[in-house]
């Protein structure tokens, strides 16, 4: 008997179907023609208001078949039903699926027929979805094949169900296929979640076929098994369900793996499959693999497309002797950048560069499209330009070379193994869901490995860049000689290495940058020793080798075998670096264990060339080192005191020991400077609250006090923010300052955040990490100003002293006396008069009362007490010399009596005195040569440098004639604070106390008007020679602070030099003429013009208003690109050509090279908006710049209709890209990275503007052409590119953007947004893929 349901009985006249079901079995005994049959149960149906396709009688057919009926004619009129669309053809097959496969071995004609039927209608469901009775069939098909059970989504739309409708389909004939060749127990679930076999196995059922168990029946099921294979693979490889089953694999991804693995069963073991004659285990494998991205291939052809259609409708005009060709290398333009802008002292950073890198590349790639052999190269080859630019550094207080080569080979390498490992990171965890025979093949398929080892092969070809900075060549020889002596089957330890001399090297084995990034890469296990077989890596021969190892090692190799750390072995450890963790863990292991003298030798073995050449160890040592200083408290301690003060001497030499600007901005490019801020303000608390009542003698003789440790301290935890900066940054009318200001607070925020995370990232569990023993942190507790009292009150005095006058001075306090014994100090001297220093109105004495042995007994305080006293001294002093009470000699002498008694202080000065020059109260000081010292004789030198170093960029210098005439003035604050630093002689000792001086003063004078930066640095020059191309470099940056116009010249520069838009007839641009080739007066010829992009990274901080900077950028961009579309010819040359006959003989641009050098200008807008702002400047860029860009009404520049519309359509190319590298480089492609969350909000706010203006609820004013390029190119690199972006939408935002690009017969494109929105989005684009067919 059919069963039908229930509630059809319920709704339909009584009798309905079982008069349906007696006229269906009198047609089938008469033999009847199915479509008279269909006529009349169509007939029969429409006047009992059942409305068709019927979900009941699909029930009753299926019924009526399954098992006494499965006769040849109803197989027909079934067939006739469901063409007719009287039964509804998906719910047939639903139910038909349920009852025929697992019957398939009993009724094997039946799965045959079921099959054809299969083939004629699963491809097609329009009329499912649409129809009538759609929500009824859907929930029909739910309830027979319990998907919304299976898969745990609950159906909402009808494009859902029916993306879960053919995944069950195609996974049911996989299992039974599998079963058929008893292929099921492969799989690791042993069993199918689908019905395979009959339950009751009824074999008692009226069979029409007669089908007995014989040979012609088995035959049949053999051939049913290798036609079911077939139909999945029709299935995979139709246009329509092909996408839905990409639908499926996106956000079923717990599902499809399981259904993944049955693929590869089935191909590695299936006899059916290999007897096809239509598709083979390998076709079948691809078209299930990953690399077969169904929608977004079809969405990355879109711009190709339509460049080809430009291309058709006309094509660029150019002048004979122009440039069009766009350099591989400027592909990685943003690297180069991003490299230059790290190498910048003034400012450390609280991120690491490792992860930085790590997404950049990634962002590059994806949106270049690249693969991974060019990515690799390209970044290689940006590391490589940028140590050659500093390969014959000039001297200063900023990072050089040793930062430079850590950024070679220690980022880079680092960044390099994010990528890779993050790729075989999930191979593993598929292998370790596959079955054992697929885990080999997973291993085989490490691509980005494989594309790392052949870039590195390629790169030993760019011999220009390899060469190594002189002071680096015997590092690199060692590492040629490494290599050689392994291929000519020799060994040693490490030692020989270490200890051997330029003499010792054979003849021929000169190494290079090459040998040196091998050998990081042999380290990090990105490469194995087979490196040093590759053509060409070797250059010498083995006959040139000594054959015996010289007698007793030194260096790291002894220690590692128990020697003792002698004086002469500690000389060699800490002038040559650790070559593997075992060795640095070894020297920490004595740091934390050994005898207070091998304590003291350890640290300073840690701090010496491990810590700037240990590339390959470099993260270690630099996180055991920031440990260290944090030491534990001693089990049998007992003091009232910090427990850090009995580690003064200890301590000490680490801190001296990373003061370097180097070891600094390593510290920075490991991200570890919020740890060691963490551990710098315990010491800072410790010791500046410890009066200097004891000593320590150090092994070296030298005698400290907890004032000098404490100024360490103090001045290298200052030096991690910018605390020197003045009230004028912090003033940016209603704009918020762009990037992180990195105050204390921010830095422990961001230290206890690290720490919080630490363990926990995916990152951490990579396999090919190389963890130490002593990797956790002394303390994962979180730290807050609070618990240093100390330095947050002098942390608000400092905010405080920035943002007023001083006041609160009162007569008799220990403050007060502190100032009077400060004077005393100070002008000991000079104190004829017996006039009080200090300013009536702070209520001081006398201070001529005592003398300097009393000041002195009276300063033996804290080093707090005497910070906190110190803007008092300085007020006073300083309104002394404005009143002619001391003289300007006699105020820099004093001066420095305070920062040598306190070297802390000198920052409070710098602070001090930066904020008082603000102020604008104090007269100036004439610079004449008799009170104050005079620039004059250094003047005229110092603004042709300048002029020199501005050459290129077409920003005029102000001249300094009329200061040449009469005495050059500065203000008298800004006087002083020069005249204090002019009085230091620069050597190793005053280097560390200059590096935090040099900043500030370069800080305070370029706020300062015009001249004063060059009178300072004529000072300097005359008195710091090493550094004067520092000094003049620093002074021509300030002519882009007076001159409001300057950095926009500076940045059309920037442009016009990258796209090789000059007039010059010879082509120079890309990297090299926008980067340089490095600067200084040791080059030939002087002192040389700097290249505009490394002045616009060394000035891009000190703009003030940075928010303008979008708009500035994307008026370039866009300026460029018509610059582009006219060859950069100008305008009435351009009208010229084209009226000259055969005018076009001149040239003609393709569009393929416009549109490179429109990428390449939208690669350098992007890379100048986020080095400049950051995240939080592409945040305005893509949620306010581009939508008010594209509101309003721009002039018409172009130079014809043809050129106009041609520009207007590249400018739309170029605004996408622009757009979305901005956001890959402040978000990551993929959402990552912790800034990455703001990343969804502000592109769904995107979006929803462009949904508005496809609305028409916006009304436009940029250019048509321009817009209707934009919005496909911008859709179409976020889907090709980002697609990890796109789930984050809001769902109504993508569908009313997927509904607007159909407007414009972007199906393709709509429904790849759709496609990739997630769980929330497949069901509309099931539902449109299936509208567009």
């Amino acid at each position: 008997m059919a069963v039908v349901p229930v509630q059809a009985c319920q709704s339909h006249p009584p009798g309905l179907w079982d008069g349906l079901l007696e006229l269906t079995k009198s047609a089938q005994e008469r033999n009847s023609d199915p479509p008279l049959w269909a006529v009349q149960l169509s007939s029969s149906l429409k006047s009992a208001g059942v409305s068709m396709p019927s979900p009941e009688l699909a029930h009753l057919l299926v019924s009526h078949i399954c098992w006494a009926n499965n006769v040849a004619i109803m197989w027909k009129f079934l067939e006739k039903a469901v063409s007719c669309r009287i039964a509804p053809p998906m719910l047939v097959l639903a139910l038909l699926s349920c009852r025929v496969i697992p019957n398939r071995r009993l009724y094997p004609s039946a799965y045959r027929l079921y099959m054809e039927l299969l083939k004629r209608h699963i491809f097609s469901f329009a009329s499912e979805i649409n129809g009538s009775n759609h929500q009824k069939i859907m929930k029909s098909i739910d309830d027979v094949l319990h998907l919304s059970q299976i898969f745990g989504l609950q159906v909402c739309e009808p494009g859902t169900l029916v993306v879960e409708f053919i995944f069950s389909i195609v996974w049911q004939f996989l299992d039974a296929s599998l079963d058929d060749e008893g292929l099921l127990e492969l799989i690791p679930e042993k069993k199918s979640k689908w019905p395979t076999r009959s339950q009751d196995m009824d074999i008692d059922g009226q069979d029409s076929f007669n089908e007995k168990r014989t040979d012609h029946q088995e035959g049949k099921c053999k051939t049913n098994t290798v036609m079911a294979i077939e139909l999945i693979g029709e299935i995979l490889q139709n246009k329509i369900t092909s996408k839905l089953l990409y639908l499926a694999r996106r956000n079923m991804f717990s599902h499809w793996g399981s259904f993944i693995q049955r693929f590869r069963v089935l191909a590695a073991n299936s006899t059916a499959l290999r007897s096809s004659k239509h598709i083979s285990p390998d076709a079948l494998l691809q078209l299930t693999s990953d690399t077969r991205i169904v929608l977004t291939r079809e969405c990355k052809t879109y711009l190709q497309k339509h460049f080809h259609a430009v291309v058709a409708s006309g094509s660029l005009t150019s002048s004979a002797g122009q440039c069009h060709g766009v350099s591989w290398s400027a592909l990685w333009l943003p690297i180069d950048m991003f490299l230059e802008d790290a190498m910048d002292g003034s400012q450390v950073v609280a991120t690491s560069a490792v992860e930085t890198l790590t997404g950049l590349v990634k962002a590059l790639q994806a949106v270049n499209g690249t693969s991974w052999h060019n990515t690799f190269l390209g970044l290689w080859i940006a590391a490589l330009r940028l140590v050659q630019r500093e390969r014959d550094p000039s001297e200063g207080p900023v990072p050089r070379l040793d930062t430079c080569l850590c950024m070679l080979l220690s980022i880079t390498p680092l960044a390099i193994v994010n990528i890779i490992e993050e790729e075989e990171s999930i191979l593993i965890d598929e292998a370790g869901l596959s079955p054992p025979n697929q885990r080999k093949e997973k291993q085989m398929s490490v691509n980005r490995r494989k594309d790392l080892i052949s870039s590195l092969q390629l790169l030993g070809d760019y011999e220009g860049l390899l060469t190594v900075p002189q002071s680096h060549t015997l590092t690199a020889n060692q590492a040629a000689a490494k290599s050689m002596m392994f291929v000519s089957g020799l060994t040693s330890g490490s030692g020989y290495l270490d200890c051997m001399s330029m003499n010792d090297l054979p003849i021929n084995c000169s190494g290079n940058l090459w040998h040196l990034i091998v050998e990081a890469c042999i380290a990090r296990n990105l490469l194995d020793t087979s490196a040093y077989f590759w053509p060409g890596y070797v250059n010498g021969r083995s006959n040139q080798l000594p054959r015996s190892v010289p007698g007793p090692m030194s260096g790291w190799s002894s220690l590692m075998k128990g020697s003792l750390l002698t004086p002469p072995m500690i000389n060699v450890l800490v002038s040559t670096p650790a070559s593997s963790l075992a060795e640095i863990e070894k020297i920490y292991e004595i740091a934390v264990n050994g005898s207070d003298d091998e304590k003291l030798s350890a640290a300073a073995i840690l701090c010496g060339a491990s810590l700037v050449r240990g590339w390959n160890i470099q993260e270690h040592t630099v996180f055991f080192i920031t440990k260290l200083l944090s030491p534990p408290v001693p089990a049998d301690y007992s003091g009232t005191d910090s427990h850090l003060i009995g580690y003064a001497p200890f301590l000490n030499v680490l801190l001296v020991g990373i003061s370097n600007v180097d070891c600094i901005q390593i510290y920075s490019l490991h991200g570890l400077v919020p740890q060691l801020a963490g551990a710098l303000m315990p010491i800072c608390e410790a010791f500046g609250s410890c009066a200097p009542k004891v000593s320590w003698t150090l092994t070296t003789g030298e005698e400290i006090s907890s004032h000098m440790v404490f100024s360490n301290a103090f001045n290298l935890l200052l030096r991690l923010w910018k605390f020197n900066h003045p009230p004028l940054e912090h003033m940016m009318a209603d704009v918020p300052p762009v990037g992180s200001i990195l105050t204390p607070e921010y830095l422990l925020l961001v230290r206890n955040c690290q720490l919080s995370a630490s363990g926990n990232t995916a990152m951490d569990s990579f396999k090919y990490r190389r963890p130490s023993r002593f990797s956790s942190p002394s303390s994962t507790e979180p730290i807050i100003m609070d618990s240093f009292p100390k330095l947050k009150l002098w942390y608000r005095q400092h905010q405080a002293c920035i943002a007023s006058t001083l006041s609160g001075l009162v007569h008799g306090t220990p403050v007060h006396q502190v100032v009077d014994a400060m004077l005393h100090m100070m002008f000991r001297k000079i104190n004829r008069s017996g006039q009080p220093l200090t300013p009536t109105a702070s209520g001081s004495s006398n201070s001529s009362s005592s003398g300097h042995e009393d000041a002195s007994l009276r300063l033996k305080l804290p080093a707090w007490d005497i910070l906190e006293a110190i803007p008092f001294v300085l007020d006073a002093a300083l309104t002394a010399c404005a009143h002619g009470r001391v003289s300007p000699r006699e105020l820099a002498t004093g001066l420095k009596d305070i920062a040598d008694f306190l070297p802390a202080s000198m920052a409070t000065i710098a602070s001090y005195f930066s904020a008082e020059v603000t102020r604008g109260i104090w007269k100036p000081a004439f610079m004449n040569g008799t009170d104050w010292p005079s620039p004059a004789a250094n003047l005229s030198m110092v603004e042709q440098q300048i002029k020199k170093i501005l050459a290129e960029t077409g920003v005029d210098v102000p001249s300094l004639a009329a200061v040449g005439s009469s005495p050059a003035t500065l203000p008298l604050p800004l006087a002083a604070f020069v005249s204090l630093t002019i009085t230091y002689k620069l050597d190793r000792t005053t280097e560390r106390l200059l590096t935090v001086v040099g900043p500030a003063l370069n800080t305070l004078a370029a706020g300062c008007p015009w001249p004063c930066m060059p009178i300072i640095a004529s000072l300097w020059a005359q008195k710091v020679k090493r550094w004067a191309d520092y000094i003049i470099f620093s002074a021509s940056r300030t002519v882009f602070h007076h001159k409001s116009d300057a950095v926009v010249q500076l940045l059309k520069r920037c442009f016009a030099v990258t796209l090789g838009l000059n007039s010059s007839p010879v082509c120079s641009n890309g990297v090299g003429a926008l980067l340089g080739h490095g600067f200084g007066s040791h080059y030939s010829g002087g002192m040389s013009p700097v290249a505009p992009g490394i002045l616009y990274l060394r000035v891009h901080r000190d703009v003030r208003d940075v928010m303008f900077m979008t708009e500035v950028v994307l008026s370039l961009l866009m300026q460029s690109v018509r610059d582009i579309a006219s060859c950069g010819l100008p305008k009435e040359k351009l009208e010229k050509l084209k009226k000259i006959k055969y005018g076009m003989r001149y040239g003609q641009v393709s569009l393929a090279a416009a549109m490179a050098r429109v990428k390449l200008a939208a690669s350098l807008s992007a890379s100048i908006v986020w080095v400049s702002g950051g995240s939080s400047l592409v945040q305005s860029l893509i949620k306010e710049t581009l939508p008010s860009w594209f509101i309003s009404v721009h002039e018409s520049e172009q130079g014809g209709a043809e050129t106009g519309e041609m520009a207007a359509m590249l400018g739309g190319y170029a605004l996408a890209y622009f757009a979305i590298l901005c956001g890959t480089f402040a978000w990551g492609v993929d959402l990552m990275s912790p800034e990455s969350k703001r990343g969804p909000k502000v592109l769904g706010a995107h979006l929803e503007f462009l949904a508005n203006a496809l609305d028409g609820k916006i009304s436009l004013g940029c250019d048509w052409c321009t817009w209707r390029a934009y919005v496909p190119a911008f859709v179409t690199l976020l889907v090709g590119c980002t697609p990890a972006w796109i789930p984050e939408v809001d769902v109504e935002v993508l569908k009313r953007m997927s509904k607007g690009l159909r407007q414009w017969n972007e199906e393709e494109l709509a429904i790849a947004l759709l496609g990739l929105g997630g769980i929330k989005t497949m069901g509309a684009a099931a539902e449109l893929i299936i509208e567009t067919g």
